[in-house]
């Protein structure tokens, strides 16, 4: 009989599941998607820092990132036979194989651009008359015989070098090689011959049999020494007298490297492993500098002197390369986590509450089997079994799009988020349910937010929630994100902290509001009114659970907005401060001046709306600091944004501005900068503007806009200068912190029609003109000045991909916080969807109207969708706010690019990822209302109002 009984009984699981198929998919697409964003955080985390490791080797100079191991020659107490031999083909490419063999992981090689040899290290004089002496001194050349000539050349011109047999140390003739470059800045030609000499000054005849071009002139083989490939002019040091001199590389045939041990060139015999970062990843960062400091002064060492002899040493920048990567890594790495832990926290609280919708669902389905005997134990396992039959699958199938889109990273931080998330709904839903049935009901007390005490015990925790967010706060504005030691989870979340303590606080003053307008509502005539505010209060969609994930969702949106804003701005800024307007055309020397045609020309081009024509002078040398003025000048009108202070002795040296003032004061406007007053600059009487050509005396006082530091320098009253542009006295009638012509904190602007020089050295362009015309007008007028635009040197900064990899984290931040601010009101809205319908029905059956319906849903649904969007807004700006003196977004903007401005970057606001979310949330609601009484008004009040319905 019993087993009749169980055979015909279906299957629990199976029963659920065809009963609710819509719940389960929606949970399973829920768990799926954040299953998916929990892996892919960790796995792009690591993408991006690998990504961020191989480019920042792969794009170093070569002279850097090559690991060269070298020795002297062999000791002179050698055998003859001996030293020739160590120096010989066999014996460095035996001793390479093995040193390629013995590098320690993860350090690889390119064992394609290995090169090994001897060359000279001190250079010798060439003598020959036909080479160029620019100051009359003979160039300086290097010599060396290294492997890989014919893979890394193709040979331009003559034929290629070759080693006759048995060369040694007494050869006397040797045939080497030039390339292109040195060819054409040496004058060397197929057939001339180079003298070089012993160290008994007996001739070695090097003849140039060929010269050759660089397969890859960027790669290591060439750039590791750049001397092998272009010759360079180089200042002589020796000389008194600024001469210079030309020094570069003469390539001589392989394994003829037995006859530069005759020579006093110090030669030495070397192998160099380019490194090979393809198989790199971020976490290797740490063990290659542990390796590479090993190999310099360790135990790799030891190992490397017992394959290349004991005088090997090892040299290698590609540790301080590494190095900066780990801080920048170290960096940025706070900053992400601010952003995971805000949108981790935001996905818990989600799916806690779509446990609590379903838990609050079968709440009477549930409380009917525990009233008929089923134990806690039985219901929560049954529970557990149909979540995970769900639940599993769809996080698994989240974990497999994780790895599939983001190809690089670990798998096991992905692999436990994933599993993280599968736990939290698999464990959520029947703990919370059998929670709720420790002890039958027979009927549940009615929710009331407006009559609802807190407890002591929720008093209690809601305090430690608040000691823990004043310290973390307060411990990041102290000392940032970078804590020196990792990241400190507590300081990342912060922002969350704060979200969750402004929930805490909206919950207990939100009954506050509608206990005061419940008794005007009730003496109105209309029912709308009260009835809407009377189900707000009595409704738990505004609870505390609903208001947290909303809150936390438009913080971190607002967050992350901030710092996408705040990237953008400071690259901005750090363009403008570059260039100093929208274009920029200057010489390439300081005293290079631009011609009036030119500066006519370019100021008609199409595109350009205003040019200011500015002089330029560097390295002026102020006065002694003014005995009695430290504090300096000071002026009460909005053009002093600087403020002068004591370090007038900084500023020892300064640029010299001169400016149109009017022109200028137009194209600080334009360019956002602060207000420059140019009638201050207006100079009249003695300090008139000079006419053409006109000599001044230097009693004239011109007026002068100077920097805080040059203005506590020179004080109040004038000073003399002594400059290119003539000879005068100076007066500061104001002080500004910035200037567009020049990037120098140091500065003095004056007007240039008043100095006897006028010709302008830099012409600043406000506009959009085209940059081949731009750049083909001022080509007409010579290749002696240059052309900088802004929009190319913005571009610079987004470059990184590890930059650009914790941006686009940012990006998806942004995006998530937002889809699950819109999810948690859905989710709350639909907790209370099947009490808004009967509601409805009900009122239906009394003569309420669709029209009054409608409003009635509306305005149930305000009160909670406003107390949501403003207090997301008042929590976003207060997180930016509270933050911002601890943030410092210089890694995430403008690390890693050379001549940058690497001041603070700071937090600011962003309006739009601010008030859209939160004006989503109002719309959302606002359409949820709308649609549910549209859809109810469809349905007989018959079918909403069942016997026996409890609802």
């Amino acid at each position: 009989m019993s087993n009749d009984k169980r055979a015909a009984s279906a299957p629990w699981i199976r029963t659920r599941l065809r009963t609710a198929p819509g719940a389960a998919t929606a949970l399973a697409v829920l768990v799926l998607v954040t299953a998916f964003l929990a892996a892919a955080f960790p796995r792009a985390v690591d993408a991006y820092e690998s990504k961020g490791l191989r480019h920042d080797i792969a794009t170093a100079d070569a002279g850097h990132s090559t690991v060269e191991i070298a020795r002297p020659q062999p000791g002179l107490e050698l055998p003859q036979e001996q030293r020739e031999a160590e120096t010989r083909n066999p014996e460095l490419t035996r001793v390479g194989t093995a040193l390629l063999k013995a590098l320690p992981a993860p350090l690889r090689a390119d064992a394609s651009s290995v090169a090994y040899g001897v060359r000279t290290t001190k250079p010798s004089v060439a003598t020959e008359p036909w080479l160029p002496r620019p100051d009359a001194v003979p160039p300086k050349l290097t010599y060396v015989a290294q492997s890989g000539l014919k893979d890394h050349a193709t040979l331009a011109s003559g034929a290629w070098p070759t080693a006759p047999d048995g060369v040694t140390e007494d050869s006397r003739a040797v045939q080497g090689a030039v390339t292109e470059e040195t060819a054409a800045e040496l004058k060397v030609k197929v057939g001339a011959t180079i003298t070089l000499l012993t160290a008994a000054q007996e001739p070695i005849t090097v003849t140039i049999t060929g010269i050759v071009a660089p397969r890859d002139p960027n790669g290591s083989y060439w750039s590791a020494d750049p001397l092998l490939r272009s010759p360079s002019l180089v200042p002589d040091p020796s000389s008194s007298f600024p001469v210079n001199f030309w020094t570069g590389t003469v390539l001589l045939a392989e394994d003829t490297g037995p006859v530069l041990l005759s020579t006093a060139a110090e030669p030495v015999v070397f192998w160099r492993f380019p490194p090979d970062p393809t198989g790199l990843t971020g976490p290797d960062g740490s063990r290659l500098t542990s390796v590479i400091a090993s190999l310099e002064s360790g135990p790799g060492l030891l190992k490397v002197r017992r394959i290349a002899g004991g005088t090997a040493v090892v040299g290698t920048g590609l540790g301080t390369i590494v190095e900066a990567n780990a801080r920048m890594r170290d960096a940025i790495g706070p900053v992400i986590a601010v952003a995971g832990l805000g949108i981790g926290s935001v996905a818990a609280v989600v799916l806690l509450m779509t446990g609590a919708l379903i838990a609050a669902r079968r709440r009477d389905e549930l409380a009917l089997m525990r009233s008929r005997g089923g134990s806690l134990r039985g219901i929560g396992g049954r529970l557990l079994a149909e979540t995970a039959v769900t639940v599993l699958p769809a996080s698994a199938l989240g974990l497999l799009l994780a790895v599939l889109l983001v190809d690089e990273g670990r798998w096991w931080p992905g692999a436990l988020a994933a599993a993280g998330v599968a736990l939290l709904v698999c464990v959520a839903l029947p703990v919370r349910t059998t929670l709720q049935h420790i002890r039958p009901t027979l009927h549940g007390a009615r929710e009331d937010m407006v009559s609802a005490r807190p407890s002591r015990r929720r008093t209690v925790a809601e305090l430690t929630l608040l000691v823990l967010a004043v310290g973390a706060v307060t411990a990041l504005r102290r000392r940032g994100t970078s804590t020196g030691g990792g990241t400190d989870l507590l300081v990342s979340a912060a922002p969350v902290l704060v979200a969750l303590i402004a929930a805490l606080v909206l919950v207990r003053i939100y009954p506050l509001p509608l206990r005061l307008a419940a008794r005007p509502m009730a003496r109105l005539r209309g029912a709308i009114g009260f009835l809407s505010l009377a189900r707000a209060g009595r409704s738990s969609a505004g609870g505390a659970l609903p208001l947290l994930a909303l809150l936390l969702a438009l913080a971190t949106a607002a967050f992350g907005g901030s710092v996408i804003a705040g990237i953008g701005d400071a690259r901005d800024d750090a363009a403008l401060a570059s260039v100093g307007a929208d274009a920029r055309v200057s010489g390439m020397g300081d005293r290079a001046t631009l011609p009036d045609e030119l500066v006519r020309t370019v100021s008609g081009l199409d595109g350009v709306r205003d040019a200011a024509p500015v002089r330029v002078e560097y390295s002026v040398t102020m006065p002694e600091a003014a005995a009695g003025d430290g504090a300096g000048t000071r002026t009460d009108t909005a053009a002093d944004t600087g403020t002068a202070g004591d370090d007038a002795g900084d500023a020892a040296t300064a640029a010299l501005v001169g400016v149109e003032p009017a022109s200028y004061a137009r194209l600080a406007r334009t360019h956002g900068l602060p207000a420059f007053p140019a009638a201050r600059l207006r100079a009249t009487g003695p300090s008139a503007p000079l006419p053409e050509g006109t000599e001044a005396g230097p009693e004239r006082v011109l007026p002068a806009i100077a920097s805080p530091a040059v203005a506590a320098r020179l004080g109040k009253e004038p000073r003399a200068v002594r400059t290119l542009s003539g000879d005068f006295q100076v007066q500061v009638v104001g002080t500004t912190a910035h200037v567009a012509a020049v990037s120098s904190t140091n500065f003095l602007i004056v007007n240039a029609a008043s100095l006897e020089q006028k010709a302008p050295t830099t012409l600043l362009l406000a506009g959009a003109p085209d940059p081949g015309k731009l750049r083909a007008a001022v080509d007409e007028n010579g290749k002696k000045f240059v052309v900088q635009l802004r929009s190319e040197e913005r571009a610079r900064y987004v470059n990184t991909p590890m930059q650009a990899g914790a941006e686009r984290i940012y990006l998806a931040a942004v995006a998530a916080g937002a889809g699950y601010a819109l999810l948690a009101v859905l989710l709350s809205l639909l907790q209370t969807a099947p009490e808004r319908k009967t509601l409805l029905a009900r009122l239906r059956t009394m003569g309420l109207t669709t029209a009054q319906g409608r409003r009635l849903l509306a305005f149930e649904a305000t009160p909670q969708a406003l107390l949501a969007a403003g207090g997301g807004l008042f929590t976003g700006w207060a997180t930016i706010a509270l933050l911002s003196p601890g943030v410092d977004l210089v890694p995430l903007a403008l690390a890693g690019v050379a001549g940058s401005d690497a001041g603070p970057v700071a937090l600011r606001t962003d309006l739009w990822s601010l008030g859209l979310p939160a004006a989503g949330v109002v719309a959302l609601a606002a359409a949820v209302a709308g649609v549910q009484a549209w859809w109810a008004s469809r349905r007989g009040s018959i079918t909403e109002l069942r016997a026996g319905d409890s609802r």
